[in-house]
């Protein structure tokens, strides 16, 4: 939301109010309360109609620091909130500054108002003159905004799934959840936030609506603003991009592990196609017969009867056997996902149900909450109150109990603000944050009902904190190249939110792809953390495209569950430091300026960068940082830094290896859930003089340790841990290999 008219002038009925005049402070061990007038108070005269913005200063973390921006401090206390996992802090507090850890806000003393936030006594952001701000409108609204300094060249990531340009500067952006597809400026998941190259992130503690202004109304500050009298953000010192990230999701929380046999190949029903068991087996059998493994099968909406979303009943018309299906699926080795949401149809014996028992979000009068957008009559399961959430989840476990193994939770975002929750939870507020209750209620339930570790969700909206609860998909895109760009501008910036796993429906989901795009979509698909086939209108089984699609599709998945040893391992590290499996260059190149802005490309785990084709002919332009990078499918070399041009048969895609990296490679093409540890092999390229380590994770947790020690002339590989059999893949640089159990020694030309 804009407040000025230019730099110079406010827009027309506004009234705000900045500190101008640091009058005193008030410190106890563990805050910094700074009272500031807005005006010089140089006499008692000045003290009469002068209003005082309060602000406090606490410490959540270490490096982190909360700044509280109050007016008026009367108000009754609103809810929900975010959850914040708060540790403890070695404070330093005076009478003008805050220190936790390496970060300390200072205020500037006396008429010279300001805040700057320092690390080792360098300032990194701040608040300026007019940065704080208190709005009142001619009707009456209320507003609070803060402006923090960007310096020259510093950009801006993050704030949820956005589909424009990945750097956020130049943007106005507005935290509000909405379902618009991937071609507008809204989103499905919105996060308040954000991450700079300047060594620090901020995010904005509301669950509602929040404006920001990403160097746009002022062009060398980012703005963020939110109804009411009061604001409340952290600012969380990096200093690198990564850094920031493990901070954030200490607070807000990590991602789940997602089973091993989630990263396989999913295929699905699409939407408005016509199926029943004999089309699902037909598929199925499709993709047998070309060796095309398949690790889960989704039932998209219409495995429900029409009109009756959600009753969670088969319709029988169709599927006569649930039960029968379901394990006749399971002995072929598949698991099984369902697609459901949080709206019941009128139509359904559930909304009966929920509306005597109270279980249906409410209007003020009393009546139950309904309108005819995508079912008709249909009303909110009102998940603030225990009772429904219950209600919702034995429905859900009925269906586990028959032998689903996963949901597909749609929907989320298309939640009223004219209703009364059950909790009294503010509707405002509740607009963003009841995909957060939704999605935890259906992942808790298979995580109760399958174990520890075996829950998955295949999740469209989120805010913050909704990253506990993997995987969330991007909505629904086209099938255009376009859009295959957009999706992954989307990705990104989610992975830049805090978000660790994401996927994407291949080849689009609105349209029938061209069969071009539809196989340059695969390898995108495929080099993504999570894969899944999906479609409106029409099947995504790849012989209706051509027979190459099936090649493609063949190739790529072999490709990835052979990866599959160093892609469980990028996922162990996003469930442990909240480092995404699939990041933008700029977390892993903070320091390389080329890195800032790229948005076509990505790093998939700590070593291996991604450059999808976006053309039919197959031309691609793509960065190399600096270093010795390595095609991972053919071993050509290219040199960085600097920019490269090549072509790409639909088999084929940039595939790069970071220079030192070692890369575990298994031995199954048929599976993605397996020892990754038994005939691993590790593909080296370019080790460097020293000792470097790499581990090979099981299933279970465990792991076992390849430890590297190189120096002018041998190459020593040592392994601990489980005895399983092992293989060191010869590159053209080994002229001589000896092994025995325990290790193995290459001689380097």
């Amino acid at each position: 939301m804009k407040f000025t008219d230019g730099y110079w002038r406010k827009r027309d009925g506004l009234t705000v109010l900045h500190p101008a005049h640091m009058l005193d402070s008030s410190v106890t061990p563990d805050s910094l309360t700074v009272y500031a007038a807005v005006k010089p108070v140089r006499g008692r005269g000045d003290t009469l109609n002068a209003p005082l913005i309060t602000v406090t200063a606490t410490a959540p973390a270490p490096d982190v620091i909360r700044i509280t921006i109050d007016h008026f401090q009367g108000s009754k206390p609103k809810h929900p909130n975010f959850l914040l996992s708060e540790s403890p802090v070695d404070l330093g507090v005076d009478g003008v500054s805050l220190t936790s850890g390496a970060l300390t806000a200072r205020f500037s003393d006396g008429e010279n108002w300001g805040l700057d936030f320092l690390v080792d006594g360098k300032r990194i952001t701040g608040s300026g003159w007019k940065g704080m701000g208190v709005v009142d409108t001619l009707d009456g609204q209320h507003f609070v905004h803060e402006q923090l300094d960007l310096g020259v060249g510093e950009t801006v990531y993050g704030l949820g799934e956005r589909f424009g340009p990945l750097v956020k500067n130049g943007q106005t952006i507005d935290v509000w959840n909405e379902d618009g597809g991937t071609s507008s400026e809204q989103a499905y998941k919105n996060v308040p936030f954000y991450f700079t190259t300047g060594g620090y992130g901020v995010l904005v503690d509301n669950p509602g609506k929040v404006s920001f202004e990403v160097a746009s109304e002022m062009v060398s500050r980012t703005q963020f603003s939110v109804a009411g009298q009061s604001l409340s953000y952290l600012v969380i010192h990096g200093p690198t991009p990564a850094d920031v990230i493990r901070k954030y999701t200490a607070l807000t929380g990590r991602p789940a592990l997602p089973p091993a046999w989630s990263f396989g190949l999913w295929l699905t029903t699409s939407f408005t196609t016509s199926y029943d068991e004999d089309t699902v087996n037909k598929f199925i059998d499709g993709m047998a017969e070309r060796d095309l493994p398949l690790s889960v099968f989704h039932f998209d909406t219409f495995w429900m009867r029409e009109f009756s979303w959600c009753d969670f009943e088969w319709d029988t018309r169709t599927f006569p056997d649930p039960p029968g299906m379901l394990k006749r699926l399971a002995g072929r080795g598949l698991k099984v996902c369902l697609w459901i949401n949080p709206y019941i149809a009128q139509r359904s014996a559930l909304f009966a149900e929920g509306r005597e028992k109270g279980y249906l979000v409410k209007r003020a009068n009393g009546d139950v909450f309904q309108w005819d957008l995508w079912q008709a009559g249909m009303g909110l399961v009102d998940f603030t109150n225990p009772s429904a959430r219950t209600w919702y989840a034995e429905k859900l476990r009925a269906l586990v109990d028959m032998g689903v193994d996963a949901f597909k939770s749609d929907f989320g975002e298309r939640i009223p603000t004219d209703v009364v929750w059950h909790d009294g939870s503010d509707p405002e507020r509740m607009h963003n944050y009841y995909t957060q209750i939704y999605n935890q209620v259906v992942f808790d339930v298979l995580k109760e009902s399958r174990g520890e570790g075996e829950a998955v969700l295949f999740a469209r909206s989120a805010t913050v904190g909704g990253q506990q609860f993997p995987v969330h998909w991007g909505g629904d895109n086209s099938s255009t190249y376009e859009s295959m760009a957009e999706s992954l501008r989307g990705g990104l910036s989610l992975m830049s939110s805090g978000f660790g796993f994401w996927s994407h429906d291949i080849g689009g989901f609105e349209g029938m792809p061209d069969p071009a795009v539809f196989k340059r979509w695969i390898a995108f698909g495929l080099l993504s953390s999570h894969s899944r086939l999906h479609g409106s209108t029409s099947y995504r089984v790849p012989w209706n495209f051509d027979e190459e699609a099936s090649d493609v599709l063949r190739g790529f998945t072999h490709l990835k569950y052979r990866l599959m040893p160093y892609l469980f391992g990028a996922a162990r590290e996003a469930h442990e430091t909240g480092l995404p499996v699939m990041r933008p260059m700029v977390i892993g190149f903070p320091d390389d300026p080329a890195a800032a802005y790229l948005d076509r490309q990505y790093l998939l785990g700590p070593d291996l960068l991604v450059a999808p084709v976006f053309t039919e002919a197959g031309d691609v332009t793509y960065y190399v940082p600096a270093g010795r990078w390595t095609h991972y499918l053919t071993g050509e070399v290219v040199e960085g830094p600097g920019w490269v041009r090549e072509t790409h048969g639909f088999d084929s895609v940039p595939l790069l290896v970071r220079p030192g990296a070692v890369i575990p490679v298994g031995a199954r093409t048929d599976k993605p859930d397996y020892d990754y540890r038994d005939g691993v092999t590790l593909r080296l390229f370019d080790p460097p003089i020293g000792r470097t380590e790499t581990r090979v994770p099981g299933l279970a947790g465990e792991t076992t340790l390849f430890t590297i020690d190189r120096d002018d002339a041998t190459l020593t590989i040592t392994r601990s841990g489980a005895p399983l059999p092992w293989n060191v893949q010869r590159g053209p640089a080994v002229t001589a290999l000896a092994a025995d159990e325990d290790s193995c020694t290459l001689t380097i030309e």
